[in-house]
């Protein structure tokens, strides 16, 4: 049976750590009028609450069994603040910052892998953005997530240009690791989230791969943004207005 179609596109934007996904996601949000659904949160979400709960990160069945209990109970929620951005809360507890220490990051790798927690948190995503006109970012949005989006991207970067970019965030909050362990670890999440049996790391075969290494912020956001405005007139033209 066909799917109804959509008034508005899904955006996927996929990529790995460091590529500048969650930046571009909100400003393209912001250019579009769009609704940011960080899938990745939702991950570094599961991750934490396995750190409060010491369930060990690597421990399939509990870190599961907290997903599935974390969404039957409704505690994770996506809201947007005055200023624009996403604040992710759990069970009512603000914990954006939170989620962005970088053991929950390895976490959030982690727990990612197990399909117990992929599928808790397949159809709360999906959800999110089954009427379209809203943006995602993660790692298999365009594969798995929603393999129908009409507008996906796959946003990289060499190694050392992450690295780099993820040591001057880490200094920026005063706790700044040195290069090497940066890239170290940005090599190693590479190589965790690009193996995982379930729902690995890849391009989608139609979608655009935006290399920012070379390129600004606002560069990636004009390209982006250009080729969803594409297809918007795409649909208008095939009998659907855009919203």
């Amino acid at each position: 049976m066909s799917l109804p179609r959509r008034k508005r596109p899904v955006v996927a934007i996929d990529g790995p750590a460091g590529a500048g996904k969650s930046t571009v996601t909100r400003k393209v949000a912001e250019r579009l009028g769009y609704i940011i659904v960080d899938t990745g949160a939702l991950y570094r979400v599961v991750a934490l609450a396995a750190e409060r709960a010491e369930v060990s990160f690597d421990d399939a069945a509990r870190a599961s069994a907290l997903a599935e209990a974390l969404v039957a109970e409704n505690a994770v929620q996506l809201r947007r603040s005055e200023s624009g951005s996403v604040q992710v809360l759990l069970r009512g507890q603000d914990v954006s910052l939170a989620i962005r220490a970088q053991n929950i990051g390895q976490g959030a790798s982690k727990v990612s892998a197990h399909p117990g927690v992929r599928q808790a948190l397949l159809e709360l995503q999906r959800g999110q953005g089954r009427e379209g006109g809203v943006v995602l970012e993660g790692r298999d949005i365009g594969t798995v997530v929603f393999p129908d989006a009409e507008a996906k991207f796959y946003l990289t970067a060499s190694a050392d240009v992450r690295a780099q970019r993820r040591r001057d965030e880490l200094a920026a909050r005063g706790t700044p690791p040195t290069l090497a362990e940066v890239l170290s670890e940005v090599n190693e999440r590479d190589r965790r989230d690009s193996t995982r049996p379930v729902a690995p790391l890849k391009k989608a075969d139609d979608a655009l791969l935006v290399d920012s290494s070379l390129l600004s912020i606002e560069q990636v956001v004009e390209l982006i943004v250009a080729t969803v405005k594409t297809v918007e007139r795409k649909l208008a033209g095939a009998g659907v207005p855009a919203q």
